[in-house]
């Protein structure tokens, strides 16, 4: 059974599509997305996509509802700065939240309690009740201070999910690439989905 919401947050990696194909995936499966958008991420959304991102959350939510062609009701957009968030305290109800694509930058917030947005804050409220947080980091190679910001956060009972996609499914275009890491995101987050083969299964295109 599908979760009703999770929230999603995209940081200043590249591999922004990573981000926008598990947003399009959850708004499809009808789970309402609380979604927040770094403004680095807005930059990198205009440098690897055709998209232009509006800056205010209430014309982002229209603007990505239409794009996916799903109801706006079904998206919450945030700002970096939006402390009145639901996100923003452990009383809000949501049990998943993932990162995609998260910047080794915001991995080193995260474990250090930086809370100095929104992010970092709804992660670290993650955390702290004891309920799932995803990250998607996205760089390479990792040097001693990631792996070790990454193995810290993992003992606190994280996700480290990194976008390194396998082969095994013979995949045919990039797309496949980028379908094999959210079809791990949504099984992490208890999503059903049907992107791609599980192991010893007949592909499903």
């Amino acid at each position: 059974m599908n979760p009703s919401e999770i929230a999603v947050a995209m940081t200043g990696a590249s591999g922004i599509v990573y981000g926008l194909r598990l947003l399009e995936c959850l708004l499809k499966a009808e789970i309402s997305v609380h979604l927040l958008i770094s403004s680095a991420a807005q930059t990198v959304v205009a440098m690897e996509t055709n998209l232009r991102f509006p800056p205010r959350p209430r014309d982002l939510q229209r603007y990505l509802a239409t794009h996916f062609s799903v109801a706006p009701e079904l998206l919450h957009c945030y700002s970096e700065i939006q402390w009145t968030a639901p996100l923003a305290s452990g009383s809000h109800r949501i049990q998943t939240m993932v990162i995609c694509p998260c910047t080794v930058g915001a991995v080193s917030a995260i474990v250090r309690g930086a809370n100095d947005n929104l992010i970092e804050r709804a992660a670290d409220v993650m955390l702290k009740e004891q309920r799932k947080l995803i990250l998607v980091p996205r760089e390479a190679p990792f040097s001693v201070i990631h792996l070790e910001n990454m193995l810290s956060l993992a003992r606190l009972g994280a996700v480290i999910l990194p976008a390194n996609p396998g082969f095994y499914h013979q995949p045919r275009r990039v797309e496949d690439l980028v379908d094999f890491i959210v079809a791990r995101i949504l099984d992490h987050a208890g999503v059903e989905h049907h992107l791609l083969a599980r192991w010893g299964e007949a592909t499903p295109y």
